[in-house]
């Protein structure tokens, strides 16, 4: 019976398992980093500080899928620096204190650490808070790592201590030099048609890392003929779009539809309302946002925006999804046609500053009702003019605080409706100035003051 001691070690002869393809095109030099080329060229923020030898702090902040791990690597391995990485999801506040008492030592040996912190933005304001002492003093040179934006979720504090790079989403000629990459990397080609490597490709949605894993299930397939973009389709889901409905993403595409809408951008209009949706939107803030869109950027233009938008809003109360949701598109297309003016959003906002430079200024005495004789005495209501009594219908008298001059507030713009009710501002102006002119305070005597009394 041999010994047991001399048996073959089976995990000695067991091979190593493949790695998978993103891990075997892992870049390994800064150059071979693809789609950041603007942050790492000669002129980018990184490529120049490395030329000057001098790296700061850093948060990156981009998308799943871009580089924003292998970047730091890279980085410490040409800054000679120990990398140490650790994620915020699983990290708390004893795992901290080990790293920087890690670091504190190692800087005592004469060497220097990064700490990479993924997910950076979920450290709460202590855990944020506690890089800031070890930062300042050399012992870490933290590279943070969000896909949130930075303003919203790091403190102030760190963000003074790191400069913000922006990493962009990878364009489609940025994964196919990474489709080719993958290619010769194995040996393989990918058995699609043109338009079926475009779907593909475009299935990963800028994310790196998803395109080499599509990829790799597609070589794994072994076809004898290329698939056309319909069995493409049939054989793989497509990837869901990244929204999340609280984060940045809700932000920048609504602000996106906004700003299509302020543009008269129908198609652009209705394309990000559909990528809100299909991300999974609340009909119901869209319905609130677009309502508010007719206020502010169409606004007298065209008064029937706001009745059209609270329309489709009540049809999809009444029908629900998705039915209810043509009916807000076809606001954002009423919407994107309509002329715009912001002139009655502008008049409210000086109206509003008006009234917080003047303060508590009472009312002109003639404009105040009169019901007791106390009152009388006072003058309120003296010499108020009765519009109707006017010739015109329009008396011309001061209706702002005495001692304060006239305000003028509202500017409509030569566009839709608008125009019309420009034709009437500008009718009131030449006519008030005409009794200005004449010292005509429209005073109608006592009739005007009774009438006065009755509001």
């Amino acid at each position: 019976m041999p010994d047991l001691f001399d048996l073959p070690d089976d995990k000695a002869q067991r091979p190593e398992p493949p790695r998978p393809l993103a891990d075997r095109l892992r870049p390994r030099a800064l150059s071979e980093v693809i789609g950041q080329e603007k942050l790492l060229g000669p002129d980018g923020p990184l490529g120049a500080m490395l030329a000057a030898g001098s790296l700061s702090s850093l948060i990156l902040w981009g998308p799943p899928g871009v580089g924003k791990t292998t970047i730091a690597r890279l980085l410490a391995d040409r800054t000679d620096l120990a990398f140490v990485q650790i994620s915020a999801i699983f990290s708390g506040v004893p795992e901290l204190r080990r790293v920087f008492e890690a670091a504190r030592l190692r800087r005592q040996n004469g060497g220097g650490t990064m700490l990479f912190v993924d997910e950076i933005h979920r450290f709460n304001k202590a855990q944020q808070d506690s890089f800031l002492p070890h930062m300042e003093d050399g012992t870490i040179l933290l590279v943070g790592a969000t896909t949130e934006n930075p303003s919203f979720e790091l403190n102030a504090a760190l963000l003074s201590r790191a400069q913000v790079v922006v990493l962009e989403r990878l364009s489609l000629a940025d994964l196919e030099r990474l489709a080719q990459r993958a290619e010769k990397e194995t040996g393989t080609a990918l058995p699609l048609t043109g338009e079926a490597r475009e779907a593909l490709l475009e299935m990963a949605d800028g994310d790196g890392r998803a395109a080499l894993n599509l990829i790799e299930i597609v070589q794994a397939w072994k076809l004898t003929e290329p698939l056309r973009p319909d069995d493409l389709a049939r054989r793989l889901m497509r990837r869901a779009a990244k929204y999340d409905k609280s984060g940045d993403e809700h932000y920048n595409l609504i602000s996106a539809l906004h700003k299509s809408v302020r543009g008269s951008d129908p198609d652009a209009a209705l394309y990000w309302l559909a990528r809100m949706l299909e991300g999974g939107e609340d009909p119901r803030y869209l319905a609130r946002r677009i309502t508010r869109m007719a206020i502010e950027d169409i606004g007298l233009a065209d008064p029937a925006a706001q009745r059209h938008c609270l329309d489709a809003w009540q049809i999809y109360e009444r029908l629900g999804s998705p039915e209810g949701e043509l009916a807000l598109g076809q606001a954002v297309i009423y919407l994107a046609l309509a002329p715009k003016s912001n002139a009655g959003y502008a008049a409210y906002k000086g109206a509003r500053r008006e009234a917080k430079r003047t303060g508590s200024l009472m009312p002109p005495a003639h404009i105040l009702n009169a019901p007791t004789g106390l009152m009388k005495e006072q003058g309120y209501g003296a010499g108020y003019a009765y519009d109707h009594d006017a010739e015109d219908g329009f008396s011309g008298q001061n209706y702002f605080p005495d001692g304060m001059k006239r305000a003028v507030l509202y500017h409509p713009v030569e566009r839709g409706f608008e125009r019309e009710l420009k034709k009437r501002v500008e009718w009131f102006a030449q006519a008030r100035a005409r009794r200005a002119a004449a010292g005509q305070g429209g005073k109608k005597g006592d009739k005007a003051g009774g009438e006065a009394e009755s509001g």
